[in-house]
């Protein structure tokens, strides 16, 4: 008898899981894919959307994480490279009133003798300080004869005369540098005026 109770509840349990079967088969259609993903070990349609959302939102955040740093490394790179600019310009301002000084000195009339031999020496390591400046990037700016531009002319004086153009330069009195399109110290300039060619 006791077999026959154990026997009747395991048919029972047996129905009981075809009628459940049964439910699944009225379920709607998409559904019951579902079930069968899932029972065969696969994912729900909702649980893929929801991975798929945050699949692409991760791509979107490691995309702009990506375009964040390279903008940092541009920024960063740029960043290096005007303060080399600068400094370089900062140590060849201090040596402009060097070069001025040997400009100075072979302002002077042309001697004779043993003053030719030091005429010659000081052009020479004049030159030499010129060459190295210019690899370093200094840039004379050209002057006598140009029209004057305040940009890169700082007028010491204007003189009228009739032999230049209206605000021509006609004297040099300090030569200017830039470094790049970095002006390090404009050029003191004589600009003329010349009232008839205005």
């Amino acid at each position: 008898m006791a077999i026959d109770k154990d026997q009747n509840q395991a048919v029972q349990t047996v129905e009981n899981d075809g009628n459940n079967g049964g439910a699944h088969e009225s379920l709607p259609p998409a559904d019951s894919q579902e079930l069968a993903q899932e029972a065969q070990g696969g994912v729900s349609r909702q649980e893929y959307e929801r991975v798929a959302k945050e699949r692409d939102a991760l791509l979107d955040r490691l995309a702009r994480l990506q375009a964040e740093f390279e903008n940092a490394r541009k920024r960063n790179q740029r960043e290096q490279s005007d303060f080399r600019e600068y400094a370089t310009a900062d140590v060849i301002k201090n040596f402009l009133p060097v070069l001025d000084n040997f400009n100075l000195a072979l302002r002077t009339p042309n001697a004779q003798g043993a003053d030719s031999a030091l005429r010659s020496g000081i052009e020479l390591i004049r030159k030499q300080l010129e060459d190295v400046l210019s690899r370093l990037g200094l840039q004379a700016i050209p002057a006598q004869g140009q029209t004057f531009d305040p940009r890169v002319h700082e007028a010491i004086e204007m003189v009228e005369s009739s032999d230049h153009g209206d605000h021509e330069v006609i004297e040099e009195l300090q030569r200017g540098y830039k470094i790049k399109d970095r002006l390090l110290r404009p050029a003191m300039v004589r600009v003329a005026t010349n009232p008839a060619k205005k």
